[in-house]
């Protein structure tokens, strides 16, 4: 078994994959705050709890593999492996094989969680023109081209993140359950703001995704993928071709294959 895990700004998104990769099978997926600060201890004992409460023998995980854009996250993460699972953990960071071409100016920036998509969506939709938007704590978009060339993207706010500064800098908006409306008109403040959340949101990212085709693409459409634990909320308004939650994921485990499973 593998343990794949993405380290974002809020949560730690993780899963258990069996098989051969490529076929593999999710048997797992969870999530845990990704606070700055957590001991290798802290992490290292929430990882074995999680498996065994949920039936996993912690000593049949054979490989561990993440990615993280915190970086005061991976020495205790990386700690976390070796004391608990006596594991030393494939890490997606610069200088792995990805099987792309960065044409960022400094390949350096871009975000391992974001190369973790763009290498996923290659290889499950090769030869495709694609545009991958990753909702998190910031919403990104990423343009890869069918040669495999990474070409850039755009970053914007996330809809929690939207949201909690909306309720921090002003004195009488609350904060509310960001949900699907199915009208933009709110009849009260809680409504109003979940409609200029959705709809603001859906606005910019197809905004975004109509100017990135147009600049990469040359407006022949793109294949478009949605990712990220907000994505599903989007589902039926139709802008993405394909939803896939765990693209970061399935990203690390063909890193991993890419670079013979090595350590780090």
């Amino acid at each position: 078994m593998i343990l794949s895990l993405d380290v974002g700004n809020t949560q730690i998104y993780g899963g258990v994959f069996e098989g051969p990769i490529g076929k593999e099978k999710m048997l797992l997926a969870f999530r845990r705050n990704s606070k700055q600060g957590s001991s290798s201890d802290e992490v290292g004992i929430f990882l074995r709890t999680v498996l065994k409460e949920n039936n996993i023998d912690p000593t049949k995980i054979k490989q561990i593999v993440f990615c993280s854009v915190v970086p005061d996250v991976i020495y205790s993460l990386r700690g976390a492996c070796q004391k608990y699972f006596n594991i030393n953990p494939f890490i997606l960071q610069a200088g792995v094989k990805t099987g792309l071409r960065i044409k960022y100016r400094n390949p350096l920036e871009v975000g391992a969680d974001r190369i973790a998509n763009s290498i996923a969506a290659t290889h499950l939709y090769p030869g495709k023109n694609l545009i991958l938007v990753d909702l998190g704590t910031a919403t990104t978009f990423c343009a890869v081209t069918a040669e495999k060339d990474y070409m850039g993207g755009s970053i914007i706010a996330g809809l929690k993140l939207s949201m909690e500064s909306l309720e921090a800098k002003t004195a009488k908006l609350p904060s509310v359950e960001i949900v699907p409306r199915n009208q933009v008109l709110g009849l009260s403040t809680v409504e109003s703001l979940q409609s200029g959340l959705f709809y603001g949101h859906l606005g910019s990212m197809r905004e975004i995704i109509t100017r990135i085709s147009a600049e990469c693409f040359k407006n022949e459409k793109p294949f478009v993928i949605g990712t990220g634990g907000l994505s599903a909320m989007f589902e039926k308004e139709k802008i993405f071709d394909v939803i896939i939650p765990d693209l970061v994921l399935k990203g690390n485990l063909i890193a991993l294959s890419l670079n013979a499973g090595g350590d780090q």
